[in-house]
């Protein structure tokens, strides 16, 4: 059972919006304004535009492989299971801490009007969101787009009338400009853009992913990046410097200031709303780990188990929740820190993933996004986002390495059982050593991904095609002299002497020329036995010799099937046929590198489909 296609353009944009305002501007700017003043306005800035950089990697892999489980699917067909593993159960708990985060703002908030406890309010909260998600996807993100768009109409109205009282006072240009504090301060609040990751991991439910994923996110990157500097910006020319450092609702507090209560009314409003779309989303998205770690046999397959009525992941949601409701329990900064860490460390490693993936020439990696600058800005994000995890400090280190040994003991115990993987590395180690490493099977998935990605319709002859026999031959000659000398053309699998199909076919040659035009031929037989059929497709670059007017043959279409499915035998023909006519097939047939772009052509195209 596959998810649905569901989340348009508008649900990207929401999803990575509501994603990221919440916590990392209603709590976060009074840590971050205790160590470095005035300069807020910069770090966050800064922390935008690395986020910008750093996610150009994550939407170049979002749009080549829009899988549920996003940068754990990536980092998995990269590295391999192991580190696939490790990376999924980190994310997972980095997502879900982020979530924590913003369950704990809006338990903060009716905590400071009703007195109610925090962790029983948390719970019912968690309840609720999964929920919601369980419900489904489509209601989830109506839902979170019709709260961003309240948050930002909230939002841009306090920038408005914050400009136009800032106290240029309270802007403290004294202090000594420290780059290295105000980057160290970015990589401190780097997790308010942890929610872009949120979009990876559903993305497979994204509809038309090839420009709804890079459009959705951009948008979204660009939109908060710009909010946040502005907010910060107008926070600190609103309200004094003590206030802001020691409050827990900076924003309520500064719009208190210039707007009074209805002011401060609107941005409780706000936050509420924001924190919702954070808890709401990092549900959903984090929930996608498990079910991808499932759908790999990394964990058990019931982890992975759609509900019939609903097509949701209603155990993946359910563990999420609770993990998320666990997460309360730790400290607030430590949690801050040990969640940026992680999602440090995911961008790190997509970014890395890019790089192998692209030096490892496999056919099948077509992202319809390219990072520009290739491969400066993964190298600059690499080193930059390692910095920023060496300057948080042991105890987050601590905590994510714990989840590192974890994630290791559950694939020795239980993911490392599962069935040979084949992972980028591995043919980029290929490459370098020119030995036969792999067998192509991460080509046939990434092209399974595609077919997907891109909505291609499947009939029984793509089946054909994928599981026919492909060859290259460089010499010329008759069509009787290329099926005696190829011993391999025939399925090991049709019960008839080698002998007895070149006697058919060259029969069938006689009797009517196989050729169908200039360029291609379809020979085609009946066999033995029941329920059978083969396909042996050949390019000759030198051309075949089928008769007297047909000496230049380049593409042949070599079929056998049994009487019993003649009609699939029929639409088999009639799918050659289309697939031939149409353009530049003669030109792409020539030009294709290898017997996997061949593959390729025939499956990747818009012919007529005869299911």
């Amino acid at each position: 059972m596959k998810v649905k296609k569901e989340i348009t353009f508008f649900g990207v944009f929401s999803i990575a919006t509501g994603a990221m305002i919440s916590s990392g501007i209603f709590i976060l700017p009074s840590l971050a304004f205790s160590k470095i003043g005035t300069f807020i306005s910069l770090s966050y800035l800064i922390a935008g535009i690395l986020g910008l950089v750093g996610i150009l990697s994550v939407i170049e892999l979002s749009t080549a492989m829009p899988k549920s489980g996003g940068d754990y699917f990536f980092i998995n067909k990269t590295f391999g299971p192991l580190v696939g593993t490790i990376s999924g159960f980190i994310s997972w708990f980095a997502i879900s801490l982020k979530s924590a985060f913003a369950i704990f703002g809006i338990s903060e908030i009716i905590f400071l009007y009703t007195g109610f406890p925090i962790y029983i309010t948390g719970f019912f909260l968690t309840l609720f969101f999964v929920i919601v998600n369980i419900i489904g996807v489509k209601e989830a993100v109506v839902f979170q787009i019709i709260l961003v768009s309240g948050l930002l109409l909230l939002l841009l109205t306090y920038v408005l009338f914050g400009v136009v009282n800032i106290n240029v006072d309270y802007y403290n240009f004294d202090l000594t400009f420290n780059f290295n504090e105000i980057l160290k301060t970015s990589g401190f609040i780097f997790i308010s853009f942890g929610g872009l990751l949120n979009v990876a991991n559903i993305s497979e439910e994204i509809s038309n992913p090839k420009k709804n994923i890079p459009r959705g996110i951009l948008a979204s990157i660009i939109t908060v990046t710009i909010l946040y500097t502005l907010i910060t910006f107008v926070i600190t020319g609103t309200l004094e410097g003590n206030s802001f450092r020691n409050s827990l609702t900076p924003v309520a507090d500064s719009s208190m200031g210039f707007m009074g209560n209805i002011g401060y009314a609107i941005i409780m409003i706000a936050s509420l709303l924001a924190f919702i779309t954070t808890g709401n989303a990092g549900i959903m998205a984090a929930s996608r780990y498990p079910l991808a770690l499932g759908q790999d046999q990394l964990l058990p397959h019931g982890i992975s188990h759609l509900n019939r009525k609903f097509k949701t992941p209603i155990v993946a949601i359910s563990l999420t929740g609770l993990i998320i409701y666990i997460s309360l329990l730790i400290p607030l900064e430590l949690l801050v820190k040990s969640a940026s860490t992680v999602i440090l460390t995911s961008y790190i490693l997509t970014n890395i993933a890019v790089i192998i993936l692209r030096e490892s020439n496999l056919t099948n990696y077509r992202p319809s996004f390219k990072t520009p600058l290739y491969p400066f800005v993964q190298l600059f994000s690499i080193v930059v986002f390692t910095f920023f995890i060496i300057d948080l400090g042991a105890a987050s280190v601590e905590i994510s390495l714990s989840l590192v040994l974890i994630s290791f003991c559950v694939y020795i115990f239980y993911g490392k059982r599962s069935k040979k993987r084949e992972y980028a590395l591995l043919h980029l180690l290929q490459k370098i050593t020119d030995s036969k490493l792999v067998s192509n099977l991460l080509e046939d998935e990434l092209r399974d991904i595609l077919i997907d990605r891109d909505e291609i319709s499947q009939d029984n002859f793509d089946q054909l095609i994928k599981n026919s026999m492909i060859k290259n031959i460089n010499y010329t000659g008759t069509f009787e002299n290329l099926i005696n000398k190829e011993n391999s053309l025939f399925s090991e699998e049709v019960n008839m002497d080698k002998e007895d199909i070149i006697d058919k076919l060259l029969t069938r040659q006689k009797e009517s020329d196989c050729a169908i035009t200039d360029f291609v031929a379809i020979p085609h037989i009946v066999i033995n036995g029941s329920n059978k059929m083969f396909l042996t497709i050949i390019r000759s670059m030198d051309g075949i010799e089928f008769s007297e007017n047909k000496k230049n043959i380049k593409a042949i279409f070599l079929i056998g099937g049994t009487a019993d499915i003649r009609s699939l035998h029929i639409k088999t023909l009639a799918s050659i046929a289309t697939l031939v006519k149409q353009k530049d097939f003669e030109k792409n047939w020539l030009l294709a590198d290898n017997e996997i772009e061949l593959k390729n052509m025939l499956l990747l195209n818009l012919r007529e489909r005869f299911i």
